[in-house]
């Protein structure tokens, strides 16, 4: 196999870090290089709503700097990720123009479930320690500058990934002109870290003690040296010594805290309130154990690129975690879980056979996925208005891994199972979806309208259903006693939608049963 570099640049709020990776050699993935700058465009996007042009110059130089260290190394290929600071700025368009045409370098803004995602996979990249710590109920929960991004997982699953907002910048920048002292300052964090996560336990965590607490972000790793093991990148620490760690910053101001760990005055600002929220957590979740993985953006965005070019293999399956955030979705809003499996195994079987007509790969067979998931969502809220109501749930629901726009086409798909369905010249005035993203979502809401049709009484009277594809005709075939007169009326109604996309003939055939 040929040797491969490969650079991650990641944008934060506070760093703008690249890390420069070696596919192919002895090891499967080799860090050889890694870069880091402060700049805290963070402070600009999120008070101001928009980063200065000052600031903007200033990323401009480092990825000039980091373009030429790349050049050295010869890297071949390259990704650049910026994170929640460019997301909140009013200015993001123009600005990500401007540094692309000054750097040459091309920029993908991630929406909060990416980034989370990424992360995710960073920690996951310990392979072997995050495969046991998640057989126990755990949270993984990263620490940004205006937000939390809390993921529950248990017995190997994800149950749910929820945003908090509240964060270690906007947190600090809100309640220090009201505090009075820095036992005032963590009394008021923990009154409003505390209401947040009463909600989030009544809802998620339920009974569940959260035995291990994953953190990353909130620059806790540069205090917890001392509990580091030889080539080890992940820490982990008992709740009494963490206890200890609180203390010990607790009494210190910023520049004390700068001082005696050796960090930025920035890093050391940010500390006081992730510690305060590691310490609420521990106590809301019963946690036993902290761990402290010290990985970055550029680490996921580098383990990303090596699962997907075949460089490294993964035990975890990180679809299986976006099917598992859906799932728990369908339940909280209280989908029939038999009439999903049954939609799901034959709408998959029809985006098969169709491959070599559709034109479409293994993400928009997960799209489809979510979307028969997801479908029935609606009913929850009204049995008139199914599917306007589905659309605004999946819009206002993260799903954990999805871009904003992926998450839009399901959106879609499920809207127009049960509703008119919409051509591109009137709906690209409402959306920002490209003409390919439109036609994905034409050919999964008739796959989805279709099978949908078949189990339309939620009887599972279709099930073993086989597929065929012969030229121009899709056939069903069912072997069943039962009536099948009203899925077979249903099936031929939404035939003609069907054909119109794919300019296929579907047949349904009921066999009758010996």
């Amino acid at each position: 196999m040929s040797i491969k570099m490969f650079a991650a640049i990641g944008i934060g709020s506070t760093v703008t870090e690249m890390k420069i990776f070696e596919f192919g050699g002895r090891k499967p993935m080799k860090e050889i290089e890694r870069v880091s700058t402060r700049l805290n465009i963070g402070l600009d996007a999120y008070s101001m709503g928009r980063i200065g042009s000052r600031k903007i110059e200033d990323l401009c130089q480092i990825l000039n700097d980091f373009k030429r260290t790349m050049q050295g190394y010869k890297v071949t290929d390259y990704k650049v990720c910026a994170t929640s600071a460019f997301r909140k700025s009013r200015n993001m368009l123009i600005m990500r123009d401007y540094i692309e045409k000054q750097t040459g370098l091309h920029i993908d803004v991630l929406s909060n479930s990416e980034q989370r995602f990424v992360d995710y996979k960073s920690i996951a990249s310990v392979t072997a320690e995050f495969e046991q710590i998640i057989l126990n109920p755990a949270a993984i929960v990263d620490i940004g500058g205006d937000s939390l991004q809390i993921s529950l997982f248990d017995k190997d699953k994800l149950i749910t990934t929820q945003n908090v907002r509240v964060g270690s910048m906007t947190t600090r920048e809100q309640l220090a002109p009201l505090m009075k002292n820095r036992a005032h300052f963590e009394k008021m964090v923990i009154e409003i870290l505390s209401h947040e996560l009463a909600g989030f336990g009544k809802l998620y965590q339920k009974d569940r003690q959260i035995k291990n607490l994953i953190v990353i972000g909130g620059s806790l790793t540069e205090l917890t040296h001392q509990y580091e093991q030889e080539n080890r990148r992940i820490t982990s620490v008992s709740q009494e010594q963490f206890q200890g760690i609180y203390e010990r910053v607790s009494g210190m101001n910023p520049e004390e805290i700068a001082d005696r760990f050796e960090i930025s005055s920035e890093q050391a600002a940010g500390i006081a309130s992730s510690a305060i929220f590691i310490k609420c957590m521990m106590a809301d979740f019963g946690s036993e154990t902290l761990w402290l993985p010290a990985y970055s953006l550029c680490d996921g965005l580098a383990y990303d690129y090596a699962l997907k070019n075949g460089f490294v293999r993964s035990t975890h399956s990180f679809e299986e975690d976006i099917l598992a955030a859906s799932r728990s979705i369908s339940k909280r809003y209280k989908c029939s879980q038999a009439h999903i499996r049954n939609l799901e195994e034959l709408a998959l079987q029809v985006f098969d056979k169709m491959k070599k007509i559709h034109g479409m790969g293994k993400r928009e067979r997960l799209l489809l996925q979510i979307a028969v998931i997801l479908h029935n969502c609606g009913k929850f809220i009204s049995l008139e208005d199914v599917s306007e109501c589905a659309y605004n749930i999946i819009m206002a629901t993260e799903i954990i891994g999805l871009s904003d726009i992926e998450r839009e086409m399901i959106a879609y798909i499920v809207k127009f199972n049960t509703s008119p369905f919409i051509y591109y010249d009137e709906l690209s005035v409402r959306t920002s979806i490209s003409r390919e993203e439109y036609m994905s979502i034409a050919k999964l809401t008739a796959i989805l309208r279709m099978v949908n049709a078949l189990d339309r009484t939620h009887r599972q009277k279709c099930k073993n259903a086989s597929v065929t594809l012969k030229e121009h005709e899709l056939r069903i075939s069912v072997a069943s006693q039962e009536d099948l007169t009203l899925e077979i009326g249903t099936f031929n109604q939404k035939a003609e939608f069907f054909e119109e996309v794919f300019n296929v003939h579907p047949v349904f055939k009921q066999r009758k049963q010996i």
